[in-house]
């Protein structure tokens, strides 16, 4: 149980999003939270910067505001942890929104069961577009690629869109790397190896506004995929077998779709491609249940189905590729291999 109250730094990056930005920091102003906190927000290069936001914030005597070249978020919140005054980070993404009892309900959380470092869900308002929420359901449900983050006692991955973690854990790791996408994993398992531990604190969620199309979200999952073998290799002792199923789940679909051309032209019996196809037809089933029961909506349902697709399609292609380029230069570093996941920062902040 921890003793002392806690002084929370509120971290966020913001890169050409002054909008988003001023409806987090309205959240923020609505927190039924009484203790101390403060804000940071670091500009990362925007050509659109937040200033006019943050002055007309009710909230302007607690948000420090920082501008900095393009550095990339894991640097831009290693920025902002640097220059904070709290004694526990709290990083948020600007397209994110916090429920009025976040702070109280985390503070409540920390002071019962402290912990190191922590991760919370992301959840999507009823005024979000059905693309937004089918996005959401599809990155946050269990039988996706959403449920393999680890749950298990002090070994969740906490994702920096919702997560926390203590002044220690950032003077001992030093913070976020220079990767992009994964820096919050690879800080996850470089944290542990300090020592330190980390949970799910599900009652401490976000909703999450991801506003993105079909098309940028396969191309976000397929990152998400391609450098968790970059991961692996890094840290192999954190390596989990489950991250490889989005992949065999596409291979399973390239080989269902083969087996359907056999089967119109007379190659393949009905019945064995009927045989084939009955897992699929169940997980699909049982998703679309699953959106329609909590949702009502066919609409949502269908864009549940078409991103669940588009999600294990794009990561699944995305692990394999890396995968298999890793394993055929062996002679060259990860970033030799795979410049466009790391940024140049030409000094550590201090």
């Amino acid at each position: 149980m921890n003793q002392s109250p806690l002084y929370y730094s509120i971290i966020v990056p913001v890169y050409n999003r002054p909008e988003e930005l001023d409806q987090l920091l309205h959240s923020i102003a609505l927190q039924e939270f009484k203790g101390e906190f403060e804000i940071v927000v670091v500009e990362d290069g925007s050509q659109k910067p937040a200033i006019e936001v943050v002055e007309r914030s009710p909230l302007r005597s607690r948000i420090s505001y920082y501008q900095k070249k393009n550095t990339g978020p894991g640097d831009s919140r290693n920025y902002g942890m640097s220059r904070a005054k709290g004694s526990y980070y709290l990083l948020f993404d600007s397209d994110c929104i916090l429920p009025k009892d976040y702070l109280a309900t985390l503070d409540r959380e920390l002071t019962s069961r402290y912990v190191d470092f922590f991760g919370g869900p992301d959840d999507a308002l009823p005024s979000f577009s059905p693309l937004q929420r089918a996005i959401n359901f599809v990155m946050t449900s269990k039988v996706t690629t959403g449920g393999v983050r680890g749950g298990a006692s002090n070994r969740f991955e906490p994702r920096s869109f919702n997560m926390g973690l203590s002044k220690e854990v950032f003077e001992s790791t030093g913070g976020f790397g220079v990767m992009h996408p994964g820096e919050d994993p690879e800080l996850s398992m470089r944290a542990w190896k300090s020592g330190f531990k980390s949970r799910l604190i599900p009652s401490v969620k976000v909703y999450h506004q991801r506003r993105i199309s079909f098309f940028s979200f396969a191309r976000q999952v397929f990152k998400f995929g391609a450098v968790r073998p970059i991961l692996e290799q890094m840290h192999p002792e954190f390596k989990r077998s489950v991250y490889v199923l989005p992949s065999l789940f596409t291979l399973y679909i390239v080989i269902l779709v083969l087996s359907l051309i056999m089967t119109f032209s007379g190659e393949l019996h009905e019945l064995i491609m009927l045989i084939m196809s009955a897992p699929l037809i169940l997980y699909v089933g049982a998703l679309k249940m699953d959106v329609l029961l909590k949702s009502r909506s066919l609409h949502l349902t269908a864009l549940t189905v078409a991103a669940l697709f588009i999600q294990m399609g794009s990561y699944g292609v995305g692990y394999f590729l890396t995968y298999i380029k890793l394993r055929t230069s062996s002679h060259k570093s990860v970033q030799e291999l795979f410049p466009q996941y790391f940024f140049t920062v030409e000094s550590k902040v201090s």
